[in-house]
């Protein structure tokens, strides 16, 4: 593709709709930075769950409010794979913040207002140079209200709780379809009623339903869009 201005893609959605492998394709594809939100706030999940601050039963907010100063989160591309993964404090921790355990308390987290205060001012730090495709929950509402491209992902909690069931059991984690499943409407239900940020579709976001298209067709629908607005933004 010819050298074209640079814009922000905002990628926003409900859990398990292919969010952050369609950010890395398009990252990958214009040569843009690419931003796994829902990393950061599953690496801050994670910490809490290492240091007994959140269980099923419990949640210390106010005592992971005042630890944020101690939590580093930084992004290390790796070359072998082709594409950042998450380190938190140090340590590489991609793999550990993908477990149904930290996906089960990510949401509670996230809903926590200090939390999302401090990895959006980040969040925005990344993209000020533009060049950049970030997917979360409230890129294009809240990180990048001014983003060129919003695009929205949805799809039925049946075919994502499929996805991500085969996608576990395939990494070799002893998971029931059941389990996911709750696991998903539960997120639905967090992300949708949380009075900071809520998971909503920004106007002038495209909705993007992929419930019944495979990761290529989807790609191609969405890069659709893409080419519209970087040759808008010439």
């Amino acid at each position: 593709m010819k050298k074209t201005n640079k814009i922000i893609i905002a990628i926003d959605g409900f859990s398990s709709t292919g969010k952050s492998t369609l950010a890395k394709h398009i990252a990958k594809k214009l040569e843009y930075i690419y931003v796994d939100t829902g990393a950061m706030y599953r690496a801050v999940s994670l910490y809490a769950m290492q240091n007994n601050l959140i269980s099923k039963n419990s949640f210390l907010k106010d005592t992971l409010i005042s630890k944020l100063p101690n939590i580093e989160l930084e992004f290390k591309y790796n070359e072998k794979l082709g594409f950042a993964e998450m380190f938190l404090n140090g340590e590489n921790v991609e793999n550990k913040i993908r477990s149904i355990e930290v996906s089960n308390m990510v949401s509670k987290v996230a809903a926590v207002s200090e939390v999302r205060e401090k990895l959006v001012e980040q969040q925005q730090k990344m993209g000020r140079k533009k060049g950049v495709v970030m997917d979360g929950r409230d890129i294009g509402t809240v990180v990048f209200p001014d983003a060129e491209l919003k695009i929205f992902m949805l799809a039925t909690a049946d075919k994502r709780a499929k996805r991500r069931f085969k996608e576990m059991t395939d990494d070799g984690k002893n998971i029931s379809y059941q389990a996911v499943l709750k696991n998903v409407t539960q997120r639905d239900f967090i992300d949708t009623t949380r009075k900071d940020s809520p998971l909503i579709m920004a106007e002038d976001a495209i909705a993007i339903d992929n419930s019944d298209l495979n990761v290529n067709e989807t790609f191609n629908k969405v890069y659709t869009y893409v080419k519209q607005r970087i040759n808008l933004n010439k």
